[in-house]
């Protein structure tokens, strides 16, 4: 199957390490000219450093600005007036007790995982619906269905995020435009070694160790391992393409069959 993405423009947000920056790599491989993006100038410079290193004829652009605040997305868009595919990638998470999550807590998760994709879909759409042609990709979790017992503010917000795809994909329906959500599953990002570390035998290898803390403390995962950033960037760079013009409003798992169901 050849992805051809060359003539298309993205932009991914949240975009300088992990899952993000991950899909920037994948459809700049894929042809297409890709904005990276985080809160600050720096941070997005050196994200483009270590992606051109790897990929030195990746077309990548900076657009830095922190897309939770209106001067911040104000600078994105100034950058990046239209857009092609839109990647909502920008997330928080951490771990809380439900009864000593505050009221800015609860607010904060929101407007972080929510209503920024909710604003940037907002001042995407209406181009791509113009010109016939679009996708757009929030990038969900399985904490959305599993809500985890340990951060309900975040699951809350990631199945807040289903629901606004579904929406939104309703907004687009006959345009030609597509609005799809990931349900990411447990994924071997930065910080993670550590974490997994904190829970089974340090002496273990890195295979081995992951796949021990996978059988302890996540046993529904089939794939009985972590999946990798660039496994669920694959789904996205093909969800971005021309090739998944029938895939709208859909939430498309690459959770290594974690979530325990047989409808997507």
């Amino acid at each position: 199957m050849l992805i051809d993405l060359v003539g298309k423009s993205a932009l991914v947000t949240g975009s300088t390490q992990g899952i993000g920056a991950a899909i920037a790599a994948g459809l700049a491989r894929a042809g297409a000219r890709v904005s990276v993006n985080g809160r600050t100038k720096d941070s997005v410079e050196s994200a483009l450093e270590r992606l051109r290193a790897t990929d030195p004829e990746a077309d990548l652009v900076a657009a830095p600005g922190d897309i939770t605040t209106d001067d911040g997305l104000e600078q994105v868009l100034t950058a990046l007036p239209r857009t092609d595919i839109l990647v909502n990638n920008l997330g928080i998470f951490g771990a809380v007790p439900a009864l000593d999550i505050s009221d800015a807590e609860w607010r904060r998760y929101f407007e972080v995982n929510v209503l920024a994709a909710v604003r940037t879909t907002r001042a995407y759409l209406p181009g791509m619906k113009e010109r016939g042609w679009g996708r757009i990709q929030n990038i969900a979790s399985d904490s959305a269905v599993v809500v985890p017992a340990e951060m309900i503010h975040y699951g809350m917000s990631k199945t807040a995020l289903l629901s606004v795809s579904r929406g939104f994909a309703k907004e687009a329906a006959g345009t030609g435009v597509t609005v799809n959500s990931v349900i990411a599953g447990p994924t071997h990002t930065g910080g993670v070694e550590d974490f997994v570390y904190e829970l089974v035998d340090r002496s273990l290898a890195w295979d081995e160790a992951q796949r021990e803390f996978m059988r302890l403390h996540r046993p529904q995962s089939l794939i009985q391992r972590l999946i990798e950033p660039e496994e669920i960037a694959n789904m996205v760079v093909y969800l971005s393409s021309p090739l998944a013009s029938a895939t709208t409003g859909g939430a498309v798992r690459v959770d290594g069959g974690y979530v325990d169901s047989i409808l997507p």
